[in-house]
């Protein structure tokens, strides 16, 4: 049986970080959503398009988080996921992106791709 819940659909990714706030923050101005974090909680921070989106991207405190490196290599820490964002125009996007503080990676593997990292590190694409 697929994994449901009578409440609502729902999906999210989690990612770690050693400054949970501080990398919600930069998809929140990245992806123009909003941050929702619970009350007295400094280590998990949510950020959604509204409190109804029934999908959202969390940041959770990780004090040992140690970013992946882009491409993978034999004994370094590697890629478990990456994000994949549309986008309308590869130029602009990418300058949007690097604005929001994120860094563009040197090897890009494909034309119409272009492959970052967010502050903490991981991973992910803008693509056409």
């Amino acid at each position: 049986m697929p994994l449901r819940s009578d409440k609502t659909t729902w999906f999210g990714v989690v990612l770690g970080a050693t400054d949970p706030k501080a990398l919600a923050e930069f998809y929140a101005e990245l992806l123009g959503w909003r941050i929702f974090a619970d009350a007295g909680d400094e280590h998990f921070f949510s950020v959604a398009p509204d409190e109804t989106s029934g999908y959202n991207l969390a940041c959770q405190y990780e004090e040992h988080h140690v970013p992946p490196v882009w491409p993978g290599a034999a004994g370094e820490p590697q890629m478990q996921l990456h994000l994949d964002f549309q986008v309308d125009d590869l130029d602009e996007a990418v300058a949007h992106a690097v604005a929001c503080g994120a860094h563009v990676c040197e090897f890009q593997p494909q034309e119409r791709v272009r492959v970052m990292t967010d502050p903490a590190g991981h991973p992910f694409c803008l693509y056409l």
